[in-house]
């Protein structure tokens, strides 16, 4: 390791960079050696890093590279840069929807699966549900429950049925925000995030499901009576199972969906559904030897 001391009115801060790696770029070492700073002082959002100026005479780099180097930390969400009087680089803090956008993008390619999904889900969430004892006041209770309100019904149209399948969604998004551990909270609601997003949820959604809806209302109902009495265990249990079902009703559903798909070559779809012109077409093209 080795330290660079700052002279002049930064005498008193000490920049420490990483040894570097064959293949790194000084960018990248400057970019970690800031957030060692960062890290080393204690630093919080609204805290000012030193000046542009100051870095490239602290650490005999180029101004391209001390910009680049921010660039990456901003992009990072690590700091903001402001221009103009009283600007440069500032600490700033990566929002929860921040990291799941860019975990979201991490998995992208990764042709995730219903099951992949709630094999974590069911490992998590119940533990999830068994930390909020405690932290719900009378105001959280009636939130669920308002949320409830929502789903009480049978859809009238897929539209109101994709809404239905974000508000049960939502219930469990209330619980996510009142976890007091932060690890489950965000994973939790990283799961959900992908089960609104995820293009075969979306299908899975636009087709009514009264079973997934009416189970899925059971159990929150349930979940909500063990949280009131302050009974963690209960909780866990019925989240699990609550998990369970749906991971059953959701690949149900799913394997409907991509067997409908798998028959869109042939046109095989409901009559009172007829194929766009567009679908038509490639359609076509599917069936050319």
């Amino acid at each position: 390791m080795t330290k660079n001391p700052i002279k002049g009115p930064l005498k008193d801060m000490e920049l420490t960079t990483r040894p570097r790696k064959r293949d790194r770029k000084r960018p990248d070492i400057i970019a970690d050696a800031l957030k060692d700073y960062i890290a080393q002082k204690g630093l919080r959002p609204g805290s000012r890093l030193p000046q542009e100026a100051d870095l490239i005479a602290l650490l005999g780099a180029s101004k391209g590279t001390v910009r680049e180097a921010l660039k990456s930390m901003e992009t990072q969400g690590i700091i903001t840069t402001r221009t103009g009087p009283g600007g440069g680089a500032f600490i700033d803090s990566v929002s929860e929807g921040r990291a799941v956008e860019l975990l979201s993008n991490y998995f992208f390619f990764k042709n995730l699966s219903i099951r992949d999904i709630y094999e974590l889900r069911i490992l998590l969430e119940p533990e999830m549900a068994a930390a909020c004892i405690g932290h719900l006041s009378e105001d959280d209770f009636q939130r669920l429950e308002e949320v409830m309100t929502w789903y009480a019904s049978h859809p009238q149209s897929i539209e109101e049925a994709r809404r239905q399948r974000h508000k049960e969604l939502e219930f469990h998004l209330v619980l996510v925000e009142l976890c007091p551990n932060p690890l489950l909270s965000f994973f939790c609601r990283f799961m959900i995030d992908l089960l609104m997003n995820l293009t075969v949820c979306k299908k899975i959604y636009d087709q009514p499901n009264t079973e997934l809806r009416e189970t899925g209302r059971n159990y929150q109902f349930r979940l909500i009576e063990a949280l009131r009495n302050g009974d963690g265990e209960t909780a866990r249990a019925v989240t699990y199972q609550h998990m369970c079902a749906a991971q059953r009703l959701m690949e149900e559903q799913e394997a409907v969906v991509e067997n409908r798909f798998l028959r869109v070559g042939n046109i095989d779809l409901p009559r009172d559904l007829p194929p766009s012109a567009e679908l038509r077409a490639l359609s076509g093209i599917a069936t050319k030897h």
